[in-house]
């Protein structure tokens, strides 16, 4: 039994040192053949020889007679190499990564013996190696292909002494109990808190004794003085045992607050070094978890080389920053966003050799990975290609064809706005439908993972110049800094990395443009939005002396920044991110939970669940005001005719969730198109559009005579006299100005007109 249980243990460990010569005789078969002198070539067969002689005989330690046939027989042709100092073909290059996916494959079946299909694949192979070193190499006979991506340690083992192997369950367990001592700290810190406390209620006191102090004696002398015979001789006995117990209270308290004092610095001196303890442990084991981006990169140039010659393309992967290193659990979930966007970048970016001429291109394209630290906390990686770009007009075209918006919104999308289609489920550029892409799912996983994980992606592309993927993502998943926010009675938690800024500013800045709540920050009008309404939680009506005030933190980036609103900001602080486990795993707004200091537990929200849903928030709150009118509203239909599709967005959900039945157009030529064809009770219209402006719009109606009596309202930015004048003049029946605009007001009218 014993000699069962070690030699198991013995192929668990031929396993793992397998995976690395078989990660390193990879590597160096990829960079073989992208060298161009002979002092380098020469080298890297050094190396892959040292790497196949090294795994012989360790399979030879182990009795794996397949894999140990197989590596004599690399050993061979490497050494042939060597000596002849030539150029391996493309040919042989396929064969000895076939030859290295075969041994991979020989692994799975170790233990149970090598079978009959297996023994003659290994024959095939080394026949073919042993051809191919009389120049004649031959096709090596199919095998199983190999997973599309494999965990392995990186190539490159620093030389290191007295190093073991660790396994990651027992590293992860370590680490979480390292995780649990942050809860020890922030107790800590609690209870130093409330000793203050404490120490600060008798100091207050102290200062009440001190002002009593005189009228105590005052009293002592009346006792004593002749007329001090008013009081009779059992009142004066009550008052000399008062006095007394006073005098003793005084020295008991002042012995409390001694004691309180003592124990208060106790704390502090324990608080610090606890912090210093935990945090010293905590990064002490966050290093051992961190890995270099290298151990999930480092599978992805044979990828590419194999996908490359698969679709007729010539394709170089050039990493940078694979040092550079991460959480392990982030890399971990970092394996198929990677994946997809190389594939992507192969199919969808890099054209093929005589097109890339065409455009006067080099052959080969490029392909590069990037990774490099933002600050302590975060990580940016980007992904570019020198391919033909996105074309956005398919984006467009495709989105459309599948109702994800509608074809008038698609055709006045900006291009940026046509970008951010890609990363839609189902929305692909690609016509054909292959293994590798064309279903419009690998962009949509990419995003799901990154924000999944905390972080961002971003896209930027360049008609015939190749497009970009910025992921930015948090360093480690464990702990970080989070803002402490209150909304009504409830607390949550901000992660600071996604925070801009923090601030109070007066009700009286808000202002409303382009039909929605703004605020000045920096000199800048940001979209505003208050928390409670993004939560479906009820508002705090403030009063007191800060009633005027209003607590907001910003997020977000560029265009996409949005202010919100909250009842307090209470502080800032180190969290630990509890996951809420997989019932839960992933809950609209929010990213996890934490437990304060006080044994409270708080919900920590997700930033970029936040901008979004911000989005309809305004919607959300229209609907509440006027709940009780959907029903009759259902049964009326408003035109929007608004040339801003996020004007028109915005107005679009503020109607639908009030009940109406919305058609929109982009100018006044699409709504006379829309009036012919469509029953509608009203129309809401912009003024300043293209091709057909609001005014002639609202003149052309009341010329209709169908719909001469048809409500016209028009909501517009120009609010100088002669325009309100030129709107009553051709017949509208509401004139909105954009700068004084409410959600309330534009219903109440609308439920006037119709």
């Amino acid at each position: 039994m014993m000699d069962k249980d070690f030699q198991k243990r013995l192929l668990a460990t031929f396993r793992v040192e397998t995976k690395e010569h078989l990660t390193a005789l990879s590597a160096g078969l990829i960079e073989l053949e992208k060298s161009a002198t002979d002092e380098k070539r020469q080298e890297i067969l050094e190396a892959v020889f040292r790497e196949a002689h090294s795994l012989k005989g360790a399979a030879r330690a182990v009795n794996v007679s397949g894999i140990e046939s197989l590596c004599h027989a690399l050993e061979s042709v490497f050494a042939a190499l060597r000596r002849e100092k030539s150029v391996p073909s493309a040919v042989l290059f396929d064969l000895l990564h076939r030859t290295i996916d075969t041994i991979d494959n020989q692994l799975l079946s170790i233990e149970g013996g090598e079978d009959a299909s297996a023994k003659s694949r290994v024959r095939e192979l080394v026949r073919s190696l042993e051809k191919a070193l009389k120049g004649t190499p031959s096709s090596p006979p199919p095998s199983p292909e190999p997973p599309a991506y494999q965990e392995s340690p990186p190539p490159e083992k620093p030389a290191v002494s007295d190093t073991v192997r660790i396994s990651a369950g027992k590293l992860d367990s370590l680490f979480h109990q390292a995780e649990e001592m942050l809860s020890a700290k922030l107790a800590a810190l609690q209870r130093a808190a409330e000793l203050g406390e404490i120490r600060d209620s008798l100091t207050s006191w102290e200062k009440e004794w001190k002002k009593a102090r005189p009228a105590m004696r005052r009293v002592r002398k009346a006792q004593q003085s002749p007329a001090g015979q008013l009081l009779t001789e059992a009142d004066s006995g009550q008052l000399t045992k008062l006095l007394a117990f006073l005098e003793w209270n005084q020295a008991a308290i002042k012995s409390l607050e001694n004691r309180v004092d003592k124990l208060a610095k106790a704390s502090a001196f324990d608080r610090h070094c606890l912090n210093g303890m935990v945090d010293n442990l905590l990064e002490d084991v966050k290093e051992v978890l961190m890995l270099p981006c290298a151990t999930v990169l480092e599978a992805l140039p044979k990828m590419v080389r194999e996908l490359a010659r698969d679709r007729g393309k010539e394709a170089e992967l050039v990493i940078a920053g694979e040092t550079v290193e991460i959480d392990k659990r982030v890399l971990e979930e970092l394996k198929d966003p990677l994946i997809h966007l190389v594939r992507n970048c192969i199919d969808h970016g890099i054209e093929k050799p005589g097109e890339r001429q065409r455009r006067n291109k080099p052959v080969r394209g490029v392909i590069s990975v990037t990774v490099s630290l933002i600050g302590s906390s975060r990580i940016e990686i980007v992904v570019t290609d020198d391919g033909t770009g996105i074309d956005t007009a398919r984006l467009a075209a495709e989105a459309a064809r599948q109702r994800i918006v509608p074809q008038a919104e698609a055709n006045r999308m900006g291009r940026e706005e046509l970008l951010e289609l890609a990363f839609t489920s189902g929305v692909s550029t690609t016509p054909l439908i292959t293994d590798i892409s064309g279903r419009g799912l690998g962009l949509a996983i990419v995003r799901e993972k990154v924000e999944k994980l905390g972080g961002t992606v971003t896209l930027v592309s360049e008609p015939l110049r190749g497009t970009s993927f910025r992921m930015v993502l948090p360093l480690t998943l464990s702990t970080y800094r989070g803002v402490l926010v209150r909304v009504g009675e409830q607390t949550f938690i901000v992660p600071a990395a996604g925070v801009e800024r923090v601030t109070r500013v007066d009700k009286t800045s808000l202002r409303t443009v382009e039909n929605r709540e703004t605020v000045e920050l920096g000199g800048e009008a940001v979209s505003f939005v208050r928390l409670a309404d993004v939560l479906q939680l009820p508002r705090e009506e403030r009063g007191g002396a800060d009633a005027g005030l209003m607590p907001l933190f910003m997020i977000g980036s560029g265009a996409h920044r949005i202010a919100f609103a909250v009842d307090g900001i209470l502080a800032e602080q180190e969290v630990l991110v509890k996951s809420l486990g997989p019932q839960l795993s992933r809950v609209r707004n929010i990213a996890g939970a934490t437990v304060l200091g006080t044994g409270r537990v708080v919900t920590i929200l997700h930033p970029g669940d936040l901008v979004k849903s911000a989005v309809t928030a305004a919607a959300v709150m229209a609907a509440a005001v006027y709940p009780t009118e959907k029903a009759e509203a259902a049964r009326k239909s408003v035109l929007i005719v608004e040339d801003s599709i996020t004007a028109r967005t915005l107005l679009k959900n503020i109607l639908e969730t009030a009940g109406y039945r919305t058609i929109t157009a982009v100018d006044g030529i699409d709504a006379l198109t829309q009036l012919k064809t469509e029953e509608i009770d009203l129309v809401v219209s912009d003024v300043d559009m293209p091709r057909l402006n609001g005014f002639d719009l609202t003149a052309r109606i009341r010329a209709t005579r169908e719909l001469a009596d048809l409500p016209v309202a028009l909501v517009t930015s120009l609010d100088s006299r002669e325009d309100r004048e030129r709107g009553i003049e051709v017949g509208a029946n509401a004139y909105i100005v954009k700068s004084s605009f409410d959600q309330s007001n534009l219903l109440e009218v609308i439920k006037r007109l119709i």
